[in-house]
């Protein structure tokens, strides 16, 4: 943490003020009292720091999907030294063995957590859902809200996939058409998402599992239909606070997603497989071959939504202000499109919770333009910063799993190449672990199959060299 520049631990300062802290006042400056509805969030199974509620109501032949996003702000106010740490660091940094908080877990986990039985402020950003998936009108307010049951993607996944209800949902009078109710809103905006040249990708995670204090495997997890689910809601709501705040003239904190650079790399690929793909980037081309692939090839698939991933490059955070034409999203093939889901654990969450309240209250942007821009950059930094740390413990994970197996052979897929060296990923039934080709990596390139030998590890550094097997 210390070596990227990020705070691993926090002030004595900002310490005291979590001690000191007790929950927000609820109601006041107009907040509506919507805790009689059936919200509930989905999330995993050992989260605590819950950020988002939902809830769809039936209107007209539409659908209106809320989602309530914790009330961080309320807790956390600019200036403070909770929130000097959290700009600091800017991210929550989740590590095997320790996350690094944004926020003090006194907030996150407790205060301005959306936990189950608990009456929280909250801003809900209000979307109808016209028939065939299409936004129609959206809205966004404070308000109190009331968690009544608190899922998880893997019981709810079950459940979705005919599986037995779980216990927290079938405690919930109504709760299970009030789910499936938000999943078909869901879909239907995730296809016309995707008519208009969203990317169809499916991504596996590396789940580090411990015997003990031991690491025993890296395991991949898979996306299901929950995942799906929250994954479209949070998409759709950040969209919509995008325009909100686009609407009132506000600047915005927007996450942008630019056309790749190596196109001709994923062009190739296409060709490799059979397919085609035209000279320049073209989102809806994209998500066409991608689907083609994913019905011709289900088992393969993840690895090829690896390759077109990590070719897409990165998403950075850009000031957009009003009147100026904005960069859009190329993998969401959106072109308004901001984070504000995840404030306990993203700051330009809740630099975009501070313009919505601002703008909600009819006060200016507390923030200068040129304040926003620094902001921009800094968590663009900061974000790949946490993510290198993150990486880096996870590498020292597989490396120690992988200490005993010197000499052993894997099949393998190239997830980078550059001047700075080639990596590849062990591919199944091997751990789900990532190292680098220092022999033999002469011609491969982004998305090749290939077979390596791992050649030495070093657990300190996270190091796991393989040499290619020709």
């Amino acid at each position: 943490m210390t070596e990227r520049g990020l705070l691993p631990d926090f002030s004595p300062a900002a310490l005291a003020e979590a001690a000191a802290l007790g929950p927000a006042a609820p109601g006041g400056d107009g907040a509506r009292d919507l805790r009689g509805l059936l919200w509930s969030s989905i999330d995993n199974d050992d989260s605590r720091d819950l950020d988002q509620l939902a809830v769809a109501e039936p209107r007209s032949g539409a659908v209106a999907l809320l989602v309530a996003i914790a009330d961080v702000d309320a807790c956390a106010p600019a200036g403070s030294a909770i929130d000097e740490h959290a700009r600091a660091n800017t991210v929550s940094v989740y590590t095997p063995g320790q996350v690094f908080p944004m926020i003090p877990e006194r907030l996150s986990t407790d205060l301005t957590s959306l936990g189950e039985g608990q009456d929280r402020l909250a801003l809900v950003v209000e979307m109808t859902v016209a028939p065939g998936g299409a936004v129609s009108a959206f809205d966004l307010y404070r308000a109190l809200v009331h968690n009544r049951a608190r899922l998880t993607y893997d019981g709810v996944a079950a459940w979705l996939d005919g599986g037995p209800p779980p216990r927290a949902l079938a405690a919930v009078p109504g709760l299970d058409e009030q789910i499936r109710g938000q999943e078909r809103a869901a879909r239907e905006m995730r296809r016309l998402r995707h008519e208009r040249g969203a990317l169809t990708v499916q991504t596996t995670e590396a789940r580090i599992v411990f015997d003990g204090e031991a690491v025993s495997d890296l395991r991949r997890v898979e996306k299901n239909r929950a995942k799906d689910l929250i994954e479209d809601l949070m998409i759709a709501a950040n969209v919509a606070t995008a325009g909100f705040l686009a609407g009132r003239g506000f600047p915005s904190l927007r996450r942008v997603l630019r056309a790749p650079r190596r196109w001709d790399r994923i062009a190739a690929i296409a060709a490799e497989l059979g397919d085609h793909l035209p000279d320049a980037p073209d989102p809806r081309a994209l998500d066409a071959f991608l689907a083609r692939r994913r019905a011709a090839d289900p088992e393969r698939f993840p690895d090829l939504s690896v390759s077109v991933i990590k070719l897409l490059g990165s998403g950075e955070y850009a000031l957009e202000v009003p009147g100026q034409a904005p960069e859009g999203h190329f993998g969401l093939a959106a072109r308004d499109y901001t984070h504000s889901t995840a404030p306990n654990r993203r700051y330009p969450d809740l630099a975009t919770q501070r313009l919505v309240k601002a703008a909600i209250a009819g006060r200016p942007p507390p923030s200068s333009n040129e304040d926003l821009a620094a902001l921009a950059r800094h968590c663009t930094v900061q974000e790949d910063s946490a993510a290198k740390v993150e990486r880096q413990v996870r590498k020292s994970a597989g490396a120690l799993l992988l200490s005993s197996r010197v000499g052993a052979e894997f099949d393998a897929l190239v997830t980078g190449a550059s001047d700075k060296g080639t990596w590849v990923r062990i591919l199944p039934p091997g751990p789900a672990v990532e190292g680098r080709v220092t022999r033999g990596a002469d011609g491969l390139d982004v998305g090749d199959r290939t077979r390596v030998e791992l050649v030495g590890t070093d657990v300190d550094r996270g190091f796991i060299d393989f040499a290619r097997r020709r």
